[in-house]
């Protein structure tokens, strides 16, 4: 690993090596006000967001109690209310989750499959991966259709999903990598899941990152790294191939906001046909706005899988033409960074 990704990586590999206390460990130590009111849990919440970097940066003791009510349980309690009139990503459904499906087509939380994932990018391998059945997305050339677009998996209880967490990382995974479909659905039981575990873990956020700015929030101080996957440019490419509104302004701004509240990787999928429409100007935006330190995966993998011919463009893999195009394009624009 280069000094500069090292750099740009540097909180998540010292949690990852136990040399300090992860996000979620520190929220689990900071005693709020306790207010049930949705207005002042907001509130209360807000007001540690803002010293929170202050406090995670000289927390180091692992000897630290947790009190009754903590920021964690703070974030729990917002992540409840939010969830009977669910706004967890930004096509606000706003029906309540506890017994109607939103468009994600998520009731309870299946989990499709977990285990150790050797196959993700060097700096977080071993990952312990989480994938969770749904997703707010409808991308017809979705290559985990079979759990994004269908519910498949199990329910697994809570305190048993945080015991397989603290076990796999006694057994050397390095981080806990929640996925899918996208997590965001289950963000609650999320909270709620590492709130019982027990061992010092690096929380990775692997979505599509179309959550609310609500969301973005309760992740400030939960997430350690975000693995982000920012597929289209401003364009209508996002409308046409995964029934996505006003994309461009929303995942801007989140990775934005992910840029100040945790350290970040970025993945970006060529997609055959869409190097000038997407390609380019998410890595000029990424270039001009979050730095050319960041760090971007550029991925090669696109296949036409499910429902791929419905749009000519994209049935066929990335030429090698179009892989060199967007990478050489990238390092001219002086990304460095790229794994």
């Amino acid at each position: 690993m280069n000094n500069t990704l090292e750099n740009e990586l540097s909180t998540y590999l010292e949690i990852m090596l136990n040399r300090r206390l992860s996000r979620s460990k520190v929220a689990s130590i900071i005693e709020p006000e306790h207010k049930m009111d949705m207005e002042h849990l907001w509130e209360e919440h807000e007001k540690i967001r803002q010293t929170f970097k202050k406090i995670f940066n000289e927390t180091t003791s692992p000897e630290l109690k947790n009190p009754n009510f903590s920021y964690l349980d703070l974030k729990i309690e917002i992540a409840k209310k939010i969830f009977e009139n669910c706004y967890f990503c930004e096509k606000r459904c706003h029906i309540n989750r506890n017994t109607n499906k939103g468009e994600c087509e998520v009731l309870k939380p299946n989990i499709a499959s977990e285990f150790v994932h050797m196959g993700e990018e060097a700096p977080i391998i071993p990952s312990h991966t989480i994938f969770f059945s749904g997703c707010n997305f409808k991308c017809i050339y979705c290559q985990n259709f079979d759990i994004s677009q269908f519910q498949a998996g199990i329910e697994v209880n809570k305190d048993k999903l945080a015991q397989i967490i603290d076990n796999r990382r006694i057994n050397g995974a390095r981080n806990v990598n929640f996925v899918g479909g996208d997590p965001t659905p289950n963000l609650l039981y999320i909270l709620e899941v590492m709130r019982l575990t027990k061992e010092n873990i690096p929380v990775i956020w692997n979505s599509n990152f179309f959550m609310s700015e609500e969301t973005m929030k309760l992740l400030d101080g939960f997430v350690d790294l975000y693995l982000s996957d920012f597929k289209y440019g401003p364009s209508d490419c996002a409308e046409k191939l995964s029934g996505v509104k006003n994309y461009w302004k929303i995942i801007k701004r989140n990775h934005l906001i992910a840029k100040e509240s945790g350290d970040m990787i970025i993945r970006h999928l060529v997609i055959p046909g869409h190097v000038e429409c997407c390609s380019k100007p998410i890595l000029k935006w990424i270039s001009k706005n979050l730095g050319n330190e960041t760090v971007i995966n550029i991925m090669g993998q696109y296949r036409p899988v499910y429902r791929a011919n419905e749009s000519h463009e994209i049935m066929r893999y990335p030429s090698f033409e179009e892989m060199n195009e967007v990478k050489n394009f990238a390092y001219n624009l002086g990304l460095r960074n790229m794994i």
